[in-house]
């Protein structure tokens, strides 16, 4: 096995470290602790947390890539497979490996089309096949069949239930571990922690059952290829994340410097940045983008030397799109940085910085940055969610990522065609917007909390 690190693998992971860092940065100070502790008391922030780390961590794993060492056949040479795999692809390997020959609806033991068959008798008849996998044990399908379905759902969910139970009490011990028994135990009916014991306990249920389901049968379905749909779709949970995390951060540099400079420099700095920002603005964005990524293929077909495997390419072309959106999204917040910076350089405690000789590049760094760094926040949260979506509608019109890449606009834009066959094969969109409406739901839900915890207005009145 080979380790092979992407450009978005690192991304994403300095990323995390950037995080984790800021996190135990913030633990030394109470007054940067508030806001997360008002996150912390909410229900709805906690929940939506929860769910939004799960997507993340299927997202980390389906980062970890490796190829693998091939059978020696080259004088003792090891030779890796040219196929980038993940460590997800290795726990999800009984969805990836069960690949049916074409479409199968979900829960299917047939194939979804007609074909012909040739009877024991010689006779040819027009009849759904039998799926090689999907409830492929099934002996009489009409008469065990529903059975065979309820018994797995039953026991897989009350394994996901004790497997939930477990998780929560070693979860609970480990806490009482690190409190000390000076302290008084926190109440667990409390609403936020109520709230996570059960939100946890019913999703440990509900995937416990489609884990079990899984295993036996194509849960939603399958593909004109025959590729199980539940894997595609956990699969395109990364690229969304990447589209989300990566984009933000090329936003981020550019709204922030400019924004403050031109609140706080104001005359011609604060035009000349106007004036960018708003022709950047007026020009439609779907088509800027749009011909920016059409000249970014051109160049990667142009030059297939540069990459060792085709999901290096692919890579490639995804973190140019997340570059591409980084550099036309950043109008919005370098707008609201600036409307704020023009209000705080006329503050007291600016004026009296100035007064005293204090240089601009210190002022900027030291009092205004961190008096605007609540709207970054906020905004770099909320707007995830819209980047996510911005995705699925790049790819759709076929200007998005790779057509290798698995996203929920690839989804999206192989399920147009299906949707216009008969019979109608509607589980593949179906599959896309579930699972786009639960990540976009979940991300819209925390950053209405973070919004609440940071605005100095609604903490005051709190």
């Amino acid at each position: 096995m080979m380790p092979v690190v992407l450009w978005t693998d690192a991304m994403i992971f300095l990323l995390l470290a950037t995080i984790l860092a800021g996190a135990w940065h913030i633990r030394k100070w109470p007054h940067l602790m508030l806001p997360w502790q008002r996150v912390a008391t909410s229900s709805m922030g906690m929940v939506s947390l929860l769910i939004l780390s799960l997507f993340i961590m299927v997202g980390l794993l389906d980062s970890l890539h490796y190829r693998i060492a091939l059978p020696d056949k080259n004088n003792g040479q090891t030779v890796y497979s040219a196929e980038v795999v993940s460590a997800f692809d290795a726990l999800a390997s009984g969805l990836k490996n069960r690949t049916e020959k074409t479409y199968s609806a979900p829960m299917a033991v047939y194939l979804y089309a007609k074909e012909s068959m040739e009877t024991p008798g010689g006779e040819i008849l027009r009849d759904h096949p039998r799926l090689r996998f999907g409830g492929a044990h099934l002996q009489n399908i009409e008469r065990d069949w529903l059975g065979d379905v309820v018994q797995k759902a039953v026991y897989g969910a009350l394994a996901g239930l004790l497997l939930g139970v477990l998780l929560i009490a070693a979860v609970w011990i480990l806490f009482l571990r690190q409190r000390g028994d000076h302290l008084p135990l926190p109440k667990i009916t409390d609403s936020p922690r109520k709230a996570l014991l059960i939100t946890t306990l019913l999703l440990a249920t509900f995937f416990g059952a489609v884990a079990n389901l899984a295993a036996s049968y194509h849960v939603l379905g399958t593909d004109k290829v025959g590729q199980d749909v539940l894997y595609l779709a956990l699969k395109s949970i990364r690229t969304g994340l990447v589209i989300g995390t990566i984009t933000t951060l090329v936003t981020l540099p550019f709204a922030l410097l400019l924004g403050v400079a031109a609140g706080y420099f104001r005359g011609w700095v604060d035009d000349i940045i106007q004036y960018i920002y708003t022709v950047l603005s007026s020009i439609p964005s779907v088509l800027l983008i749009a011909a920016a990524v059409l000249m970014m293929q051109v160049t990667i077909e142009m030059h297939p030397e540069w990459f060792e495997t085709s999901a290096a390419r692919a890579d490639v072309r995804l973190l140019s799109l997340c570059l591409i959106l980084g550099l036309t999204s950043w109008t919005g917040l370098c707008r609201l940085l600036r409307g704020e910076t023009l209000k705080l350089r006329e503050l007291e405690y600016i004026q009296a910085a100035q007064s005293f000789g204090v240089s601009s590049p210190r002022i900027i760094t030291q009092h205004i940055m961190p008096n605007v760094m609540h709207i970054v926040l906020i905004a770099m949260v909320m707007d995830f969610s819209g980047l996510v979506l911005a995705e699925a509608v790049l790819s759709y019109v076929g200007v998005g990522v790779d057509p290798s890449t698995m996203s929920f606009g690839t989804l999206i834009n192989a399920a147009r065609l299906e949707m216009g066959r008969e019979p109608i094969v509607w589980w593949t969109l179906a599959a896309a917007f579930g699972f786009m409406l639960v990540l976009v739901l979940a991300a819209n839900l925390f950053a209405d909390v973070v919004r609440d915890a940071f605005d100095p207005r609604l903490s005051h009145k709190n």
